[in-house]
């Protein structure tokens, strides 16, 4: 069976924000566990140049939706970026969940070609949707996911790999 271009898309983030999700649970168990206080997590990051680990939530929430939004032709709600508390990291995952399952498999299949423009600062690149999504928007929001998984092991949650990876 030859996987679709929404299999390979909208299920995908779908499932990385559920680990997300998971990961940024375990931190406040951790938090609750050693009296660290939560909002020490949300605020932590890896290094000094580098997102908190709310900031990574918020762009992975971003490259999801816009990821997913752009490959099927349609325009993402947008979020304001101003979560400070561990509740509302969680309602911002729990948003673009709620957007993601609202993009039908019809939106997404068969739109491989097309095309993605996308500005970055100030360069506007062209991408078909399929090169779009494999080469900037899943890495970008892996990206993400990663790193908000590494600044909570680097604070001392007790995560591992099959966190981040979930059930097979």
């Amino acid at each position: 069976m030859a996987l679709s271009f929404y299999d390979i898309s909208v299920p995908v983030f779908l499932r990385g924000l559920g680990q997300l999700s998971h990961v940024l649970d375990k931190g406040l168990v951790h938090a609750e566990a050693t009296g660290l206080d939560p909002a020490e997590l949300v605020q932590a990051r890896l290094a000094p140049d580098m997102l908190t680990l709310a900031g990574q939530v918020q762009r992975a929430s971003d490259a999801s939706k816009l990821g997913a939004a752009r490959v099927a032709g349609i325009t993402a709600p947008s979020f304001e970026d101003n979560e400070a508390r561990y509740e509302e990291l969680h309602a911002r995952i729990a948003k673009t969940v709620d957007f993601l399952k609202t993009i039908d498999r019809a939106q997404v299949d068969g739109a491989e070609h097309r095309p993605v423009m996308l500005k970055v600062r100030d360069t506007q690149i062209e991408f078909t949707a399929e090169r779009y999504l494999l080469q900037f928007a899943l890495p970008n929001f892996f990206f993400h996911v990663t790193t908000a998984y590494d600044v909570l092991r680097h604070r001392g949650v007790p995560v591992g790999k099959l966190d981040y990876l979930g059930r097979f």
